[in-house]
């Protein structure tokens, strides 16, 4: 159907619906009622001749019409907000929902700031965390489902901003009274014991140097450097990995209860009460903990200032 046939607000309404999965948030969002979203919808379900939003288990599930057109109506609304010169984010006043996807090691670490500025600052702005073990992350922010994607990140094709948040740095850790916690730490030692690893994907599809890649992106999922490089068949050096888990704060417990051992970032390590951080035997890595984005977003002046209140 020829584009001046359509009201163009129903786009906005499409976009809502896209970004919470409900109509009744979509309405919150708009400031408008239910009905009137649904009514909404059912125009543009007659104007395009397709669903674009069925009911299921995760709310309204986009169908794969819906899935096709959303980047480029998001992509389209955007260009129509910077072409009207829309005022300028103020913080204060600003009310919006930004859709972040984070492990909880780095989620434990910004969100307790974060949110006592938020609450000082922007009182009027919320947060939805998403995990970021899931493997379509980056499909989720090319489909702007997400607005911000936080972790460790090694390629990313030209379409995907980044800008660095902290830095950190791995750290072997055991229990308190672990064999390992008295007298030199050696690799030899250091295998002797069955170690616990954090695939942020939960799942065993990891490549070698502990990157994922998809969709033309390359981010850390395990930093067990120990287990990647330092394994010597040869020498007898073989690391076990007795058990993997997708989230961080599954780990300590798993230590204080057994003799195993764990690669983490340090920060989170030294937050674990009953831990031990371990001297290395080789050179720690150090990485960054970046914020990466959709290149549509770079005149989104309410995302940069959210980039800005996390790097406080």
């Amino acid at each position: 159907m020829p584009i001046q046939r359509i009201d163009l607000n129903l786009f906005r309404v499409f976009e809502a619906i896209m970004q919470h999965r409900s109509v009744t948030a979509a309405s919150r969002q708009l400031g408008v009622t239910p009905s009137a979203v649904s009514h909404a919808l059912s125009r543009l379900r007659h104007a395009l001749a397709d669903e674009l939003f069925v009911s299921g288990e995760a709310g309204m599930e986009p169908t794969p019409r819906a899935l096709q057109l959303a980047p480029e109506i998001r992509d389209g609304l955007g260009r129509i907000d910077l072409a009207l010169g829309s005022g300028p984010f103020v913080p204060a006043d600003a009310l919006r929902t930004f859709r972040v996807a984070t492990s909880d090691y780095v989620a434990a670490a910004i969100l307790p700031p974060l949110l006592a500025h938020i609450g000082s600052a922007a009182p009027r702005i919320d947060l939805r965390i998403f995990p970021l073990n899931r493997t379509d992350v980056i499909h989720q922010l090319d489909d702007g489902r997400v607005d911000l994607v936080l972790g460790w990140f090694g390629e990313l094709p030209d379409r995907i901003r980044r800008t660095p948040i902290f830095k950190d740095q791995e750290a072997l850790v055991v229990r308190a009274g672990h064999p390992l916690s008295e007298g030199a730490v050696t690799k030899e030692r250091l295998f002797a014991f069955p170690h616990v690893v954090v695939e942020l994907t939960g799942e065993e599809e990891q490549a070698g140097d502990g990157f994922l890649n998809e969709r033309g992106v390359s981010r850390r999922i395990w930093i067990e450097r120990l287990l990647i490089e330092m394994s010597d068949p040869d020498q007898g050096l073989m690391g076990r990995v007795a058990i993997s888990v997708p989230h961080y704060a599954t780990v300590p417990a798993l230590l204080r209860a057994t003799d195993m051992v764990a690669t983490l970032p340090r920060r989170f390590a030294l937050a674990q009460p009953s831990l031990v951080v371990l001297d290395l035997p080789y050179e720690p890595l150090v990485v960054d903990v970046e914020a990466i984005w959709h290149q549509r977003a770079d005149l989104d002046a309410g995302l940069k200032w959210l980039i800005g209140a996390i790097h406080l």
